[in-house]
């Protein structure tokens, strides 16, 4: 399938691990060029240097106010196709064991970011007539995941909100899409995994087995079963998908609209 993303710039949240490196891999394959966004020094200088022409870097925490405000700097007034709106989750926790401070942070790290970068990026997008921002968030926005009650709680604000913008700029051209990742072997199951083992008092592999075994496929996802989808959903042929909340979850969802 022909994309039509080649020479066009996009941005990508935590491009150095996971979901953003595989989908950072993606673009790349396809000739776009990336604003690549991550925390690690090391890390973007290493990904700058694999595809110096494509790629140019920014390391700062994507959640802060200063690495929004270097991001859309560095777009400057060039023609922007869009992002990829991805960072790290919210620590395993039970609801009983949060505080209020925890909430607080989460608010922070889940929510308000997301609307702040939406704010700052998508005047540029209604103008251009044209864009797609695509959301990485998790299952847990249509099935609450065990010891997850922060991104259950929170991650369903950002559906909120992304929804209602959805619908009040899409005859401008612009998109916005939520991708909802069930268990993946990606960085972000270990703290998952780290808790269930605590908790039940059994082994790192014994708790992947079981996450794995809650998909009816019976086994874990790849970052690159993400990817394809993430990389269709920011091109210009998903003209007619917007304001949807998709599950890559290998049939974790057990609800019909899952």
């Amino acid at each position: 399938m022909q994309l039509d993303i080649k020479n066009q710039l996009f941005i990508v949240g935590g491009a150095t691990s996971g979901f953003g490196l595989a989908i950072t891999q993606a673009l790349l394959e396809e000739g776009a060029n990336i604003v690549a966004v991550a925390r690690g020094k090391d890390k973007i200088e290493e990904l700058v240097a694999s595809a110096p022409q494509q790629i140019e870097g920014i390391v700062g925490d994507i959640t802060q106010s200063e690495t929004i405000q270097r991001i859309v700097a560095q777009v400057g007034e060039r023609h922007l196709s869009g992002m990829l709106v991805n960072a790290g989750g919210p620590p395993a926790m039970s609801f009983l064991e949060t505080a209020l401070e925890d909430w607080d942070e989460a608010y922070q790290t889940i929510l308000r970011w997301k609307v702040e970068i939406t704010q700052a990026l998508a005047p540029k997008l209604i103008a251009q007539k044209y864009g797609r921002l695509v959301y990485i968030e998790s299952v847990s926005v249509k099935q609450p995941v065990e010891n997850l009650v922060l991104s259950n709680s929170l991650r369903l604000g950002v559906v909120g909100f992304v929804k209602t913008l959805s619908e009040e700029i899409a005859h401008h051209g612009v998109n916005l899409n939520i991708l909802a990742p069930g268990y993946h072997a990606t960085p972000a199951i270990d703290r998952l995994l780290k808790k269930k083992s605590e908790n039940e008092g059994i082994t790192i592999e014994e708790a992947r087995a079981a996450f794995a075994g809650q998909t009816k496929t019976g086994q874990m996802g790849e970052a690159t079963d993400l990817a394809s989808l993430a990389l269709w959903l920011l091109s210009p042929v998903s003209r007619f998908i917007t304001g949807q909340t998709i599950s890559v979850d290998g049939g974790l969802v057990k609800g019909t609209m899952g």
